[in-house]
């Protein structure tokens, strides 16, 4: 009996509206985090510069092991910029369409039938295809169709060399930007002074310890990354 009930059962458009809304916010919150998590990782990201920078003006023996340290930490703070900006873009257009399926459903509620919106399916179209939204988003737009306010599924996720796409190599003079921001008039200074300061004895085990937390650094950035 309870099965047949079940069967049977429909949620109302209020209950379809209230679903849909905490969709929304579960989505909200998971953009939040990530992007809170991106914050802090350019933080990070920035220090290990400014402390590579540091390495290359005080020793000799490190600079050009430093100097390449900094350029590639340049290159993942670039990568984190633009990942925080997809991500401040997916937020806007999850709030979007939050306003929207209130508004059809309000309009539904007045004239007692409800339209099929193109421009909520191409948002949750664009929305679904992110790898962080990927699995809620789904679960929304089952939920839209239900309610009639979009008509078709969502197409699959976009492939990670797809979302990365023209990323892999990023232009030197992008590089040079980020660090002259970073870095400000240390740059130019950086190299000049590693070349002609005399050798600095390094104690060992620092040096063991920084080459340990840049690995470290490296492959939580790859973990944020993938």
């Amino acid at each position: 009996m309870e099965t047949i009930r079940g069967l049977l059962w429909k949620p109302t458009p209020e209950e379809q509206k209230r679903k849909c809304n905490a969709l929304v916010r579960q989505n909200v919150r998971k953009l939040d985090r990530d992007i809170n998590s991106l914050k802090q990782t350019e933080m990070k990201t920035k220090n290990l510069i400014l402390q590579a920078n540091k390495r290359a003006q005080r020793s000799p023996a490190m600079a050009k092991q430093a100097q390449q340290d900094v350029r590639i930490f340049a290159r993942e703070l670039i990568r984190v910029r633009k990942q925080n900006g997809r991500l401040q873009t997916s937020k806007a257009q999850l709030q979007s369409v939050q306003m929207q399926v209130n508004e059809a459903f309000s309009v539904r509620k007045i004239e007692g039938s409800i339209r099929a919106s193109t421009g909520i399916m191409k948002d949750v179209n664009s929305l679904v295809r992110l790898p962080e939204l990927t699995g809620t988003m789904r679960e929304l737009s089952a939920e839209l169709m239900k309610a009639g306010i979009i008509e078709e599924m969502v197409g699959d996720s976009l492939p990670d060399n797809e979302l990365l796409e023209g990323e892999d190599e990023e232009a030197e003079e992008e590089v040079d930007k980020v660090l002259s921001e970073i870095l400000k008039d240390k740059l130019p200074a950086a190299k000049t002074r590693a070349e002609e300061a005399p050798a600095v004895p390094q104690d060992e085990e620092e040096e063991e310890d920084q080459a340990e937390m840049l690995e470290q650094m490296r492959g939580r950035l790859e973990a944020l990354r993938s």
